[in-house]
């Protein structure tokens, strides 16, 4: 059985949530700009993967 798509997306937005916390107490502002990207493009991938599983359950 799959996971929910916000089950995996707030797990995501989890993970980046503490490394950019991190990042942020830290000052490393080039990191903090590094994982704000990341987790943009993370987040595209993931969506256009359950998309395309969403799609292939359909059939």
């Amino acid at each position: 059985m799959s996971r929910p798509r916000t089950t995996i997306l707030d797990n995501l937005d989890e993970m980046y949530r503490e490394a950019f916390a991190r990042a942020k107490a830290s000052g490393d502002e080039s990191q903090m700009a590094a994982l704000d990207f990341a987790y943009r493009r993370e987040q595209l991938y993931f969506e256009i993967l359950l998309d395309v599983r969403d799609a292939i359950a359909r059939r």
